[in-house]
């Protein structure tokens, strides 16, 4: 993983894992953050080329496969890494670090695979180490919620799995490379479908929104950044330009939009935005110009940015309030005023407002499916910014930081010091790339021809955001949260699960029933009798045999032992008469 000056960034980060058990007293917190900032410099340095190729048994294997399209991904993944463990510096549960530290392995892993089977194996450590993110909050609503985590990943990297093995069948590679729409095969599919899991991709998706909102504070916001963008990395490198994708993308951001409408738990407002603004990248994705794939790369390094700095919000909100239910809280404005103000750079981020990094690379996607005669895909994605503006742009911090209270008369937790700074260098890159979009245009693998601030793209947004909170205004006491449950996809999922119970404990149970009572009846009796008849064959057939050998042996022993006399004159007589036998035989034989 080390080859002619690249170092693979995943190195640093598997150090710090399998270091952090063996480290004594207070100081290994301030180690934490230190992979992270190899791991920049390590991007920030990278030459496009090939790396790390191992040859082990007869395969060809490619740890370090570096261009623009990685490049652009491991540049946020590693600053969003540095982000997060500084973010997680007071947290003193090294388990946690561990975890995110593979994870984020993981992440960098897939990043620069050059062939299936390198990036199955980091796909596979993403979904063991993020299982343990939502596990180690240490409750049954984690453990419940994280088993239900695993085994959908499970059932998505089976899928990967058993692509990428009919794939070798068929083309004897594991070469991980474009594959034109017009040409793919089932296995190809099959990859498609295991990718499309981790994308989060409707229906596809319950995961998410299900395990999000119970990860661990920091966790959360290591798992808002790699999983679902990993994905979206593998499909702009091996499925570029598939109708199905933005058609699905487009379903994405509407739906996501829909269900954070009327949720009332903040991270899983946030879970389905990822939902939504995922699907803008898929969709860049499936139409596959250069410019929607410039503005899928660009928004999926946009969203790393202020969806961390959302989850950042979020947690620190459950983290002093101990909920993160609206209905619970309000008037939290006053309490802590900084984080009101890091959360709300992260939701005009999200929703597109000029000066910030979310305008400068949603538009670039929007306008690239209207460029590429995508009229209808164009217009849907531009209903569904609407919509990201008035659940997490005004719904979440008006009930969450106001909510018509003065102030939040419950008892707060002291926030830590590092979690504002995390908040404060992800608002700060926010805020920077939204003003100086050329320091992320500069990153994209294609070239970029697009301008963000023209008079027409500056308005739209705002007029539509303008109407957005007008609408807002009008109807807020119909948006007022309520605690419930809302049902998803997961719906259908327990359905599925229920009919194998019922098909286990009634149609199968029946005839189980059936056939014990059938053995019972005629299959045990059959048994007996035949045992019945086996033992009589053995008795009068096999030892009959048996006994009536032995005693014709001993018969024709006992006829020797009176033969064998010890007098010669007696063996003398013996060979006469046997002499004369033979004497006679002969004559009447011959």
């Amino acid at each position: 993983m080390i080859d002619n000056g690249f170092v693979h960034p995943a190195l640093y980060f598997l150090a710090l894992a399998f270091a952090l058990p063996f480290l004594r007293g207070e100081g290994w917190k301030w180690l934490l953050p230190v992979p992270a900032l190899l791991a920049i410099w390590s991007v920030v340095h990278m030459k496009s080329g090939t790396y790390g190729v191992v040859h082990y048994l007869g395969l060809e294997l490619t740890l370090g496969r570096v261009d623009p399209l990685s490049i652009v991904f491991a540049h946020v993944f590693a600053i969003q890494a540095a982000i997060g463990f500084i973010y997680a510096l007071h947290v003193r549960d090294k388990a946690q670090h561990a975890a995110a530290a593979l994870y984020v392995a993981g992440s960098f892993g897939c990043t620069f695979a050059g062939d299936y089977v390198t990036l199955f194996v980091f796909w596979e450590l993403m979904s063991v180490a993020s299982t343990f993110l939502v596990w180690l909050n240490r409750n049954p609503a984690s453990t419940r919620a994280g088993f239900r985590y695993f085994l959908f990943h499970t059932l998505g990297g089976l899928a990967l799995l058993a692509g990428l093995l009919l794939r070798y069948k068929a083309v004897g590679n594991f070469a991980f490379a474009p594959v034109a729409e017009s040409s793919a095969r089932l296995y190809d599919y099959l990859v498609l479908l295991g990718f499309c899991v981790n994308a989060a991709v409707v229906p596809l998706h319950a995961w998410l929104p299900d395990a999000y909102p119970e990860a661990t504070v920091t966790g959360a916001v290591f798992m808002s950044a790699f999983t679902t963008k990993t994905a979206v990395y593998v499909l702009a490198r091996g499925f570029a330009g598939y109708e199905v994708l933005a058609v699905m993308g487009t379903v994405m951001t509407l739906y996501g939009v829909f269900y954070a409408t009327i949720e009332n738990n903040a991270r899983r407002i946030l879970a389905y935005h990822i939902v939504s603004q995922v699907g803008y990248m898929v969709a860049g994705v499936g139409i596959g110009t250069q410019m929607t794939l410039n503005g899928a790369c660009a928004h999926a390094y946009a969203h790393i940015l202020y969806k961390g700095l959302l989850f950042m919000g979020a947690g620190c909100v459950l983290y002093a309030a101990g909920t993160a239910k609206l209905n619970e809280l309000g008037g939290l404005a006053s309490r802590i005023p900084l984080v009101m103000i890091g959360y709300m750079i992260g939701a005009v981020s999200i929703s597109g407002f000029p000066l910030f990094n979310g305008f400068v690379s949603k538009t670039m996607t929007i306008t690239g499916a209207a460029q590429a005669h995508h009229g209808i895909l164009a217009i849907l994605m531009e209903v569904a910014a609407v919509g990201t503006f008035l659940s997490v742009g005004i719904k979440l911090p008006y009930f969450a930081f106001w909510g018509g209270k003065e102030t939040y008369e419950g008892s707060l937790k002291p926030v830590p010091w590092n979690m504002y700074l995390g908040m404060a260098i992800g608002g700060s890159l926010c805020f920077l790339q939204g003003i100086f979009p050329g320091i992320l245009y500069r990153l994209l693998p294609f070239p970029v021809s697009y301008v963000p601030y023209t008079a027409w793209h500056v308005l739209q947004a705002l007029l539509l955001l303008s109407f957005t909170g007008l609408g807002f205004y009008l109807l807020h006491k119909k948006l007022t949260p309520e605690a419930k449950i809302n049902l998803d996809f997961d719906y259908f999922y327990r359905l599925a699960g229920r009919a194998v119970v019922f098909l286990a404990r009634y149609p199968v149970e029946l005839v189980d029933n059936w056939w014990t009572e059938v053995y019972r009846r005629a299959g045990l009796r059959g048994m007996l009798g035949m045992g019945f008849l086996t033992s009589v064959f053995d008795k009068k057939g096999i030892d009959g045999v048996l006994d009536n050998t032995a005693y014709g042996v001993r018969h024709a022993g006992s006829i020797v032992t009176k033969i064998q006399t010890g007098r010669l004159q007696d063996y003398l007589a013996g060979m006469a008469v046997l002499a004369l036998i033979a004497f006679v035989l002969y004559l009447y034989v011959f």
